[in-house]
C-alpha cells in the first residue's frame, strides 16, 4: 500500500498550538480484525485537548496522535474482515487517534452509519451523546417526573442532556452564567433556566423544588459552582461530576457536610474498559435512532479547518466566545 498519511502529533506536553506538529508517514495495511478508514471530519472536543496539555501524562505515551472521534470511509480491511465494508461510512473508534488522514481501528468497535445520518451528525456522535445517554440511563436511572439540575447547560453536552430529559420525561433545571442560551434551552425541553449571575443557585433550586432540592445533579464545572450545585441535591439524591471546566477541584469536604446525596465521578473511559461489544453497538444504535427520528439534534459545526491547520482550529475552538457548535478538522 503506497499511500501517504498526513497526521497531527505532539512529542511533548504543552499548549496545543505550540506542541502540535504536522507530519507524514506511509500508510500500512490493516491487520487482523482491523479496518483502514479515510477520515472525513473530526470535531475538536475539550477532551481532545486536555491530554495534550499533560493532564493525563501518566497514561499517555509520546509521541501521540490526538482525536477521540470522527467519521470516515472504509478504505481497506484486514484479511479476516468482510470486503463489503469497503466504501461504507463508519466511526473508527477505540483505535488510533483520529487527527490523521487514515486511521486504523478494530472492526468490532467501528460503528456503521446509515445514509439518513449526515457526516456532521455522525462525527460528533460519540463523546457527548454517549456520555449523556449513560448518565441518564445507567448512572442516574431517573424516572419520569424526576428533577435534574445541570450546570454549564449551554454547552454541547448540556444541550444533549436537555433533549434526553424531554425524551425520558425528566424535569430539567438548566444552570447557566448568563441568558445567552435561555431561549434555546427552553425550546430543547428545559423546564427552567437559572442564570447564576442574577439569581443565587440554591435559593432558586429550592424555590423550584418546593424546598426539597433536585433529585439529581450533573456538574461539568467543578470548583465553587460544582460544589454549590452538589449542595442543592435532596437527601439520598445523586450528584455526578464529569468535568472540570473551571480547572478547580470540588470541595468534597463541604459536599459531605452539606448534603446526604450519593456523589460519584463519571469517566467515559471507565465504561469503555468494561462494556461488551454488544452493549457498545446497542448504545450507538439507540442514539442513531434518536437522530433519525429527529428527537435528538446535534449542533452543526461553527467552522471547518483543513487537518494541516490544526493549530488554527484549536485556537478557534478555545476562543469560543458567543459562538456555538464545534470546530471541525476536515
Amino acid at each position: 500500500m503506497c499511500m501517504d498519511n498526513q497526521y497531527i502529533v505532539f512529542h511533548e506536553f504543552g499548549t496545543p498550538e505550540d506542541v502540535l506538529k504536522v507530519e507524514r508517514k506511509a500508510v500500512t495495511a490493516p491487520g487482523q480484525g482491523e479496518i483502514l478508514v479515510r477520515m472525513i471530519a473530526r470535531p475538536i472536543n475539550p477532551s481532545d485537548l486536555i491530554p495534550i496539555r499533560g493532564s493525563y501524562s501518566h497514561r499517555i505515551s509520546l509521541p501521540c496522535i490526538p482525536g477521540y472521534e470522527g467519521i470516515g470511509i472504509v478504505e481497506d480491511v484486514g484479511k479476516d474482515v468482510a470486503q463489503e465494508l469497503i466504501g461504507k461510512r463508519v466511526l473508527p473508534l477505540r483505535g488510533e487517534g483520529t487527527w490523521q488522514q487514515f486511521v486504523k481501528a478494530p472492526v468490532s468497535w467501528a460503528v456503521a452509519i446509515p445514509d439518513a445520518v449526515t457526516d456532521d451528525q455522525a462525527a460528533q456522535l460519540y463523546i457527548n451523546p454517549v456520555t449523556a445517554w449513560l448518565i441518564c440511563r445507567e448512572i442516574l436511572g431517573l424516572k419520569p417526573g424526576a428533577i435534574l439540575a445541570v450546570n454549564a447547560c449551554g454547552s454541547a453536552l448540556g444541550r444533549i442532556l436537555a433533549q434526553l430529559c424531554t425524551i425520558f420525561g425528566v424535569r430539567l433545571i438548566a444552570v447557566t452564567r448568563n441568558d445567552r442560551h435561555t431561549k434555546e434551552l427552553l425550546e430543547l425541553g428545559a423546564a427552567s433556566v437559572i442564570n447564576t449571575d442574577e439569581t443565587p443557585l440554591k435559593l432558586a433550586i429550592m424555590e423550584l423544588t418546593g424546598g426539597k432540592g433536585a433529585d439529581a445533579a450533573v456538574d461539568m464545572i467543578g470548583g465553587g459552582p460544582g460544589t454549590e450545585l452538589a449542595c442543592c441535591v435532596r437527601t439520598e439524591g445523586m450528584f455526578v461530576t464529569l468535568g472540570l471546566l473551571s480547572g478547580v477541584p470540588l470541595d468534597w469536604a463541604e459536599i459531605r457536610r452539606s448534603t446526604n446525596a450519593a456523589a460519584t465521578m463519571f469517566h467515559l473511559r471507565h465504561w469503555n474498559q468494561t462494556v461488551s461489544v454488544q452493549m457498545w453497538q446497542d448504545t450507538f444504535r439507540e442514539l442513531i435512532s434518536l437522530i433519525q427520528s429527529k428527537k435528538l439534534a446535534l449542533q452543526p459545526p461553527r467552522s471547518r479547518f483543513e487537518l494541516r491547520k490544526a493549530g488554527a482550529a484549536v485556537r478557534a475552538a478555545e476562543a469560543s466566545g458567543r459562538n456555538t457548535g464545534k470546530c471541525f478538522l476536515t
